[in-house]
């Protein structure tokens, strides 16, 4: 009997989400949140509770109905889900009212990227793009979580998004919205990009031999 091929070396990978949940954290924290990305990686396991509100989010820009449709899926959401629903749903009205008059927003696709950091793969996924009637669009990147984004987390998201903009939507500027709190986050002017290319890529090392570590 032939022997069978030996698995393929699960190479270190990351989504945007994970890295800059990884960069969120401290001390041996890191190593067990990479660690549990690894297993999810491995077994292809996952899933996006988050998935309506996105779409109907989109809706509501797209159709210009003022949050209509985020408030039926906060209603018609899996029982299992509703909690969450409405404890998303009102930051997600805020920031749709946030965006002004409707008639002058449009929503437009984006392109997922992969982006190295260091020797580190990072795939970066906005949620939806939009387009201005000035002409300047935003990308748009949701954050769920309850706790807020740290300061950390808002910088390396929209730093990794931004060097990837030509791809995601050429023009654009890379927007973060934490979803509960209704707040949109975007680049700050005093940020050095060397200093913050040279942090990531310092996470990155780190990751990647944690990930090899945990194997």
């Amino acid at each position: 009997m032939t022997a069978p091929a030996p698995a393929a070396p699960l190479l270190p990978y990351a989504t945007l989400l994970g890295f800059t949940r990884y960069v969120d954290r401290t001390g041996p924290e890191k190593a067990t949140f990479v660690g549990g990305l690894r297993k999810q990686r491995a077994s292809r396991s996952g899933f996006n509770p988050h998935g309506q509100l996105v779409k109907a989010l989109k809706a509501d820009i797209a159709f210009r109905t003022g949050g209509r449709h985020l408030g039926e899926i906060a209603r018609t959401v899996k029982p299992r889900w509703r909690p969450l629903y409405e404890a998303l749903v009102p930051g997600a009205v805020a920031y749709l009212h946030s965006l002004g008059d409707l008639s002058e927003v449009e929503l437009v696709p984006t392109h997922d990227a992969l982006g190295m950091v260091g020797d580190l793969p990072v795939k970066i996924n906005p949620h939806f793009g939009l387009r201005f009637a000035d002409g300047h669009g935003e990308a748009v990147r949701l954050h769920f979580d309850e706790a807020p984004p740290s300061d950390e987390a808002v910088l390396a998201t929209l730093h990794l998004m931004d060097r990837q903009m030509d791809r995601i939507l050429p023009g654009a500027r890379p927007v973060l919205v934490d979803v509960r709190r209704g707040i949109t986050h975007r680049p700050r002017s005093n940020a050095k990009a060397s200093q913050v290319e040279r942090w990531l890529a310092g996470e990155a090392a780190a990751f990647t031999a944690t990930w090899s570590a945990v194997a």
